[in-house]
């Protein structure tokens, strides 16, 4: 039985070189691997800042924020309202290690998440905690952006 071969560009300076399609799927894999890192971190490889995964609630009197935080300190995060927009970023050092890195996954480096509030804030009366990595931003709502259950009575 014959064995498919490969021809590179120049058959006559290369050798002859067998051909495994089980190969091509593992580099089209790594490729789509290194594809989707790059989509996924947007900011890691040119040394910008990343966008931490983020939850928001909205309730009756409030827009609360929960942003992942993994292994930040307190004091490397800023929280800010400015003109509607809640803007919390910061910077995650990375740790010292004494082995040898086999895998790394976890980023490091400066942060930012941005999210436009819609309507009226209360910017006095914002609080922030960080607890178990997990940064929640509690946004009161304005007392106008409120709303006001009016019954209606009978005539």
């Amino acid at each position: 039985m014959p064995v498919p071969v490969r021809r590179s560009e120049s058959a006559s300076t290369r050798p002859i070189q067998r051909w495994d399609p089980f190969r091509e799927f593992e580099e089209l894999q790594e490729e789509m691997g290194r594809l989707m890192q790059a989509v996924s971190s947007p900011g890691t490889t040119n040394g910008g800042a990343w966008m931490p995964q983020a939850d928001i609630e909205e309730t009756d009197d409030a827009w609360i924020v929960e942003a992942e935080l993994p292994g930040v300190d307190r004091k490397d995060v800023n929280v800010e309202l400015r003109e509607g927009e809640l803007v919390i970023h910061g910077d995650i050092k990375e740790k010292e290690r004494k082995g040898v890195v086999r895998r790394r996954t976890r980023r490091t480096g400066q942060f930012e998440y941005r999210v436009t509030l819609p309507g009226q804030t209360d910017p006095e009366k914002i609080e922030a905690s960080l607890h178990e990595g997990v940064l929640t931003v509690r946004v009161p709502k304005a007392e106008q952006a409120k709303p006001r259950r009016i019954e209606v009575k009978a005539a």
